[in-house]
Formats: structure tokens, C-alpha cells, sequence
């Protein structure tokens, strides 16, 4: 009696056809990455390439083919897509390592250097002051705004006494006399007086290390200043 026995075929595996795409999009990659460093540029030159030239060569190969094959990855079924980009990375580490970190960040720009803090007002002294004047520290300066224009500098005020001493207090400019003597003193010159009452208190150049009668005693290069700064009507604080 003849048989005829019929063919049995296996059933269909997922799990073989899950390793066969994986297998497959592997391979992919894998003749990428031939053709790539094979078909990177020669180096035109008469001399042989450098082992960094080559060594650059295969990496832009690898990385040619690394991104032809994650752009076939769509191409396969969506469940099969992660496991396909990690077995294409993993080769690709395996050929050129680190070739896929990412590139460092660019270093932050420098900050701006700060703007350079105004002078400080010494006090005390009102904003309002043009011009300030400090007794017990032997000092001047001018300000505008209420931040220091110029100074301190040294100065010598009145000596002790009701008739010497220099007035404490807010005064304002009345007027200046660029050639001034003092006819009271045996016409003692005061240049550049810059009077802030109307008893004769001015500030003028004179020795800033000698008392004066009630004056404020400037440098030459101070007076110089005060007398081309300010003007009748600026406020003076002592």
C-alpha cells in the first residue's frame, strides 16, 4: 500500500522573525559600514596618509554608515525600531568608540565685568553739596549728584578760636576772585578764592599743612579745581 505522506512545514515564529529583522537591520549596518570607510575620500597627496588621517577617514566612515542605517530603522515594523537603533549603535560603538557621545557643551561665555562702583560719598554730607568739607578729618572734595567728583584732598581749616576757627554748617557760593590778597592779613595772597560767606571764608590756595585764620587752605592744583568748578550759588556743607 503506497503512503503519501504530506510535507509537514513548522509554524511561524515571531520570536525567529523578531531576531531575523534584528539580525537583518545588524547586517545593515554592518556592509554600511564597510562601504562607508571604503568609500571615504582619499587623502589627495603624494604622501602616504597619517595614522590620524586615516583613523579620521574610518571614524567619518562609521558615522556615514551608522546614519544611512538608523534611517532605513523606520522601514521595519514599529515593534522591532528600538531594538533595531540599539543594535546599530552598539555596533557602531564596537567599531568607533565614542564616536556617538554626544559633543561636549560650549563653555559659557565669560561674564561682563561689572561696572566699577562709584567713589563713596564720604560723610556726612548732603547730596545737595557741591562742594564738602570735612573739619575733623582735614579734607575736601566736590560731588555732583551726591557721588564724588574729585578728592578728597587735604586741606588746613581755621585754628581753635571764636575769631580763627572755619563755621560749621551749609553756606552757598557768593562770588570768586581768581588774583585775591587779603588786605586784613598785610595783603597776603589768596589765589583762587572761592568765597562761601560774606565775612571773608573762602577756600583759596595756601599751605594745606599750616592753620589758617578761617579759611579753607587748598594745593595749587586743588584750588585750581574748586575755583573752575564751582560757581556762585552751589551749596557748600562744613
Amino acid at each position: 500500500m503506497t503512503s503519501t505522506n504530506t510535507p509537514k512545514h513548522r509554524a511561524h515564529s515571531p520570536r525567529r522573525t523578531h531576531r531575523g529583522l534584528a539580525a537583518g537591520a545588524t547586517a545593515l549596518m554592518a556592509v554600511g559600514l564597510g562601504g562607508g570607510v571604503a568609500g571615504a575620500d582619499p587623502v589627495q597627496s603624494s604622501q602616504p596618509p597619517s595614522q590620524p588621517e586615516i583613523d579620521r577617514m574610518i571614524r567619518d566612515g562609521v558615522r556615514t554608515a551608522h546614519d544611512t542605517a538608523q534611517a532605513q530603522v523606520p522601514l521595519l515594523p514599529q515593534q522591532f525600531q528600538e531594538q533595531a537603533r540599539q543594535g546599530i549603535d552598539a555596533l557602531t560603538e564596537a567599531v568607533a568608540p565614542g564616536l556617538l557621545q554626544p559633543a561636549p557643551a560650549p563653555a559659557p561665555a565669560p561674564a561682563p565685568a561689572p561696572a566699577p562702583e562709584p567713589a563713596p560719598r564720604p560723610e556726612p554730607c548732603p547730596a545737595s553739596a557741591r562742594a564738602c568739607v570735612d573739619i575733623d578729618g582735614q579734607r575736601t572734595w566736590l560731588q555732583e549728584g551726591g557721588q564724588v567728583s574729585y578728592g578728597p584732598v587735604q586741606i588746613s581749616s581755621g585754628s581753635p578760636g571764636p575769631d580763627t576757627e572755619t563755621p560749621r554748617g551749609s553756606f552757598r557760593v557768593t562770588y570768586k576772585v581768581r588774583d585775591e590778597i587779603s588786605r586784613e592779613f598785610n595783603n597776603a595772597p589768596m589765589p583762587y578764592a572761592v568765597y562761601f560767606t560774606y565775612n571773608g571764608h573762602a577756600f583759596h590756595e595756601g599751605n594745606p599743612n599750616v592753620p589758617s585764620a578761617g579759611c579753607i587752605h587748598l594745593s595749587h592744583d586743588a584750588a585750581v579745581t574748586f575755583f573752575d568748578s564751582l560757581q556762585p550759588g552751589d551749596e557748600v556743607f562744613i
